[in-house]
Protein backbone atom coordinates (compact mmCIF):
# COMPACT_ATOMS: atom_id res chain seq x y z
CA UNK A 1 0.00 0.00 0.00
CA UNK A 2 1.43 3.52 -0.89
CA UNK A 3 1.98 6.30 1.75
CA UNK A 4 -1.08 8.25 1.77
CA UNK A 5 -3.42 9.91 4.59
CA UNK A 6 -5.76 7.57 6.28
CA UNK A 7 -9.40 7.84 5.75
CA UNK A 8 -12.39 5.39 6.82
CA UNK A 9 -11.82 3.73 3.56
CA UNK A 10 -8.06 3.67 3.04
CA UNK A 11 -7.82 2.48 6.87
CA UNK A 12 -10.77 -0.27 6.32
CA UNK A 13 -8.33 -1.70 3.12
CA UNK A 14 -5.13 -1.34 5.45
CA UNK A 15 -7.24 -3.36 7.40
CA UNK A 16 -7.98 -6.14 5.13
CA UNK A 17 -5.07 -6.18 3.89
CA UNK A 18 -3.73 -7.11 7.42
CA UNK A 19 -6.34 -9.88 7.86
CA UNK A 20 -4.59 -11.25 4.82
CA UNK A 21 -1.60 -11.10 5.80
CA UNK A 22 -2.26 -12.42 8.89
CA UNK A 23 -3.86 -15.59 7.32
CA UNK A 24 -0.70 -16.86 6.29
CA UNK A 25 0.72 -17.13 10.00
CA UNK A 26 -1.40 -19.71 11.38
CA UNK A 27 -0.18 -19.06 14.69
CA UNK A 28 -1.20 -15.07 14.63
CA UNK A 29 -4.00 -15.65 13.03
CA UNK A 30 -5.23 -18.01 15.54
CA UNK A 31 -4.00 -15.83 18.44
CA UNK A 32 -6.29 -12.75 16.96
CA UNK A 33 -9.36 -14.53 16.12
CA UNK A 34 -9.54 -15.74 19.85
CA UNK A 35 -9.02 -12.41 21.39
CA UNK A 36 -12.08 -11.15 18.88
CA UNK A 37 -14.03 -14.40 19.88
CA UNK A 38 -14.50 -15.59 16.58
CA UNK A 39 -14.17 -18.82 14.15
CA UNK A 40 -12.97 -19.31 10.58
CA UNK A 41 -16.11 -19.90 9.77
CA UNK A 42 -17.42 -16.36 10.73
CA UNK A 43 -14.53 -14.20 9.44
CA UNK A 44 -15.57 -13.41 6.35
CA UNK A 45 -19.02 -11.80 7.95
CA UNK A 46 -17.11 -10.01 10.51
CA UNK A 47 -14.54 -8.38 7.97
CA UNK A 48 -17.90 -6.28 6.70
CA UNK A 49 -17.40 -4.61 10.41
CA UNK A 50 -15.31 -1.01 10.82
CA UNK A 51 -14.80 -1.99 14.30
CA UNK A 52 -13.65 -5.80 13.80
CA UNK A 53 -11.26 -4.00 11.33
CA UNK A 54 -10.37 -1.78 13.61
CA UNK A 55 -9.56 -4.64 15.94
CA UNK A 56 -7.42 -6.09 13.43
CA UNK A 57 -5.43 -2.77 13.68
CA UNK A 58 -5.18 -2.52 17.33
CA UNK A 59 -4.19 -6.27 17.31
CA UNK A 60 -1.39 -5.40 15.63
CA UNK A 61 -0.47 -2.62 17.63
CA UNK A 62 -0.40 -4.51 20.82
CA UNK A 63 2.55 -6.44 19.17
CA UNK A 64 5.57 -5.00 17.78
CA UNK A 65 6.59 -8.18 15.96
CA UNK A 66 3.82 -8.22 14.18
CA UNK A 67 3.13 -4.68 13.65
CA UNK A 68 6.62 -3.73 12.16
CA UNK A 69 6.83 -7.17 9.91
CA UNK A 70 3.32 -6.40 8.16
CA UNK A 71 4.57 -2.62 8.07
CA UNK A 72 7.22 -3.90 5.68
CA UNK A 73 5.42 -6.25 4.15
CA UNK A 74 2.96 -3.65 3.19
CA UNK A 75 5.19 -1.35 2.25
CA UNK A 76 4.11 1.63 4.88
CA UNK A 77 5.79 3.04 7.85
CA UNK A 78 4.62 1.24 11.33
CA UNK A 79 3.33 4.20 12.82
CA UNK A 80 1.21 4.67 9.73
CA UNK A 81 -0.62 1.66 11.48
CA UNK A 82 -1.87 3.80 13.97
CA UNK A 83 -2.63 6.59 12.08
CA UNK A 84 -5.16 3.89 10.65
CA UNK A 85 -6.63 2.66 13.72
CA UNK A 86 -7.37 6.51 14.83
CA UNK A 87 -9.03 7.06 11.52
CA UNK A 88 -11.37 4.66 12.56
CA UNK A 89 -11.65 5.92 15.84
CA UNK A 90 -15.27 5.03 17.10
CA UNK A 91 -15.81 1.78 15.38
CA UNK A 92 -14.59 0.12 18.41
Amino acid sequence: MREKGFNRETSEQLAIEALSWLAGDPGALSRFLSLAGIGPTTLRTAAADPAFLAGILDFLLSDEELRLSFADNAGVKPERIGEARRALDGYS
